[in-house]
């Protein structure tokens, strides 16, 4: 499971021209599923991003979490994280999970935020999507779940 998450003042995702998910101070997740993901991934990388602390202080230092600042979290599925473009010109999709099991996972990954009493709003699975953020700092990081997780 592989998610790139983006410190954000604010974030919204448009679907048909209306806004179906909208955040202000928190983290965009965006969120991509490969073939041997299961709930030990979910639970792992949900609980990873919860306790991030990559808000900054009143010393400018990257020491508070998203409970801290009392942020959101806004979480896009998105299948090209696990595009491969090594060969050629167009990317290879192969490595990312079936639209089924990735739906699932993904549903299980926003309802594990959801368990930490996070605010959590989403776009949605398989749509055309427009994301729009106003990256803080910036801050992105890119997180891939370790292969042997307990």
């Amino acid at each position: 499971m592989r998610g790139v998450v983006q410190r954000v003042t604010k974030a919204s995702v448009t679907v048909d021209g209306e806004i179906i998910g909208k955040i202000e101070k928190g983290l965009l997740v965006l969120l991509g599923v490969t073939h041997s993901d299961s709930e030990k991934e979910v639970k792992w990388l949900s609980k990873k991003i919860k306790d991030l602390r990559i808000f900054e202080d009143e010393d400018g230092k990257m020491n508070l979490g998203l409970e801290d600042i009392k942020g959101d979290i806004l979480v896009v599925s998105q299948f090209t994280l696990y595009g491969d473009c090594i060969k050629g010109r167009r990317p290879s999709f192969i490595e990312a999970a079936k639209p089924e099991m990735a739906n699932k996972l993904y549903e299980k990954f926003i309802e594990e935020l959801k368990n930490y009493n996070i605010k959590v709003e989403t776009g949605e699975f398989g749509a055309d999507m427009k994301v729009e953020l106003l990256n803080d700092g910036p801050v992105t990081l890119v997180i891939d779940t370790p292969e042997n997780i307990k």
